[in-house]
């Protein structure tokens, strides 16, 4: 858990070139019912063009 919140809080860029956005729906179980959920995920190009992952998000 640490090496994860060392992530979520570290310094980002402060311009990248381009940020993509994406979402994949999956169905999972919850509370007993089959329900759709979304992944988010967001990716910076910096101005050298290196991709970094900026975040990752689970949607209600």
């Amino acid at each position: 858990m640490p090496l994860i919140k060392a992530w979520q809080n570290r310094p980002l860029q402060q311009v990248y070139a381009v940020v993509f956005l994406d979402a994949i729906h999956f169905k999972v179980k919850q509370d007993g019912q089959i329900v759709n959920k979304a992944a988010y995920m967001a990716i910076g190009v910096d101005l050298d063009g290196h991709k970094e992952v900026l975040g990752m998000w689970i949607g209600t």
